[in-house]
């Protein structure tokens, strides 16, 4: 039986990081999410630019099962969700609103993280369904953008991605994100066959969200 949306929900707030996975091939992908597991990372994405992300997401959702949410990112359209639900995905995310997927992961009950770079984006989403929005491109907007948007939409629920970095989640947390989504700057040992560092990297994401929070 699938985790249900509000539990898949909570694990992603509770835990505040959702590791991005970008990767040249399908070996490359399980292995940045098995440094990652090893780090207690509680939620990750695979991108739908890793080659053969479907066989990614099946082959993660099945040997995770129970222990960390796997979703699918850079999903485009409806028809790219119901694959990736299909293929055993707990969320979806894109890099901006699509109604028609929004929809779709309304009718199955699969949380929807649309992207948005706007207030008015922002609350476009939220109207049609979004759990939680991400604010994208993040390195662009910067955590200012989320602080700004929180005080006439205190009930957004924003999670930004791009950007973020060890030396920066803390200002995103203080500045109101309900969780962040940490990509390149967490898995970029990945490239020099470094895994080890991305399992330290996110234990110190992690602690570093703790403390922020605590603050």
């Amino acid at each position: 039986m699938p985790i249900a949306k509000l539990e898949v929900l909570g694990k992603i707030v509770a835990s505040g990081l959702v590791c991005v996975i970008r990767a040249d091939s399908p070996d490359q992908a399980a292995r940045i999410a098995e440094a990652c597991a090893l780090g207690g990372v509680a939620a990750m994405e695979i991108t739908f630019t890793v080659p053969g992300a479907t066989g990614v997401i099946e082959h993660l959702a099945k040997k995770f099962s129970g222990q960390i949410l796997v979703g699918a990112g850079t999903v485009l359209d409806p028809e790219t969700a119901r694959i990736a639900i299909l293929a055993g995905a707990q969320y979806v995310i894109s890099p901006s609103l699509n109604p028609d997927t929004a929809r779709l992961c309304n009718r199955y009950q699969i949380p929807y993280m649309p992207g948005a770079g706007t207030v008015r984006e922002v609350v476009e989403a939220m109207e049609c369904g979004a759990d939680i929005v991400k604010v994208f491109p993040g390195e662009i907007l910067g955590p200012a953008f989320v602080k700004a948007v929180r005080v006439p939409l205190p009930q957004a629920s924003l999670m930004p991605t791009g950007g973020v970095s060890l030396e920066n989640v803390a200002d995103w947390i203080r500045a109101g994100a309900v969780a962040v989504a940490v990509g390149g700057n967490l898995t970029a040992g990945a490239k020099t066959g470094d895994f080890a560092s991305i399992t330290q990297l996110a234990r110190a994401i992690t602690e570093k969200i703790k403390e922020a929070r605590a603050q």
